[in-house]
């Protein structure tokens, strides 16, 4: 797999990317926390042009994940990395940013096979103006609410809260994320019984959570989410 290092703010610019998506469906892990077996061994990033750059995982790895999410961590309005699920495949899931040339940077693995984590997104969670990434670890297990801060080419912890989530087993979608009403980034989840659709919001460095409603489905979650 090839690797990169990241050059941002006081570096060279970095290539704006327009698209990305996996390729190379795999079932060599056999988890299937999001319906079946198919994961993906390799992420085809655009960078404009026609220009595609193919990154492949080795043997042990997968990205377990949906479809990859477009971040802007330098904040000028352009995409410039990608955020993924990757799975080593005996260490457990991690949340990685991904550039056209390679990894940028990425959470630790959870541990242990078999354990995975859902994505929520990426944005200014407090406004300090730098890009704070968002996931619950084991959504089905330990269901905490993760909050990684990208400052100096790495991932570091913020904050953390726990009895939340926002994915069931063999659902093939995540629910939730990240909205802004008005008032600033929130993230979107439901509690740890499916029963309240709750909204968390960075805050000196701590999560604050309320509920602002019954979950009676994924419609509603995609209404809340909307702002509606």
């Amino acid at each position: 797999m090839v690797l990169c290092l990241w050059h941002g703010a006081g570096g060279a610019v970095a290539q704006q990317i327009t698209s990305a998506r996996y390729v190379e469906p795999v079932t060599r892990y056999g988890h299937g926390v999001l319906g079946d077996a198919v994961e993906y061994g390799a992420l085809r990033i655009s960078v404009g042009q026609g220009a595609d750059r193919l990154i492949r995982l080795p043997e042990s790895h997968v990205f377990e994940d949906i479809s990859p999410r477009l971040v802007d961590l330098d904040l000028d309005g352009r995409a410039d990395a990608v955020m993924v699920v990757e799975t080593d495949m005996a260490r457990g899931a991690a949340l990685a940013l991904y550039g056209p040339t390679g990894k940028i940077a990425q959470t630790p693995h959870i541990g242990q096979t078999h354990r995975w984590l859902a994505p929520l997104g990426a944005a200014d969670l407090d406004r300090d103006g730098r890009v704070e990434i968002a996931y619950v670890d084991r959504p089905h297990l330990a269901r905490i609410l993760r909050i990684w801060r990208f400052r100096d080419g790495a991932l570091q912890p913020v904050a953390e809260a726990r009895g939340l989530t926002n994915h069931r087993i063999g659902e093939a979608f995540i629910s939730g994320g990240i909205r802004d009403c008005g008032a600033g980034p929130e993230i979107v989840t439901a509690d740890a019984g499916w029963s309240r659709i709750m909204v968390s919001r960075l805050e000196a460095g701590r999560i604050a959570t309320r509920p602002v409603g019954a979950f009676t489905g994924a419609a509603g979650m995609r209404a809340v989410l909307a702002c509606r």
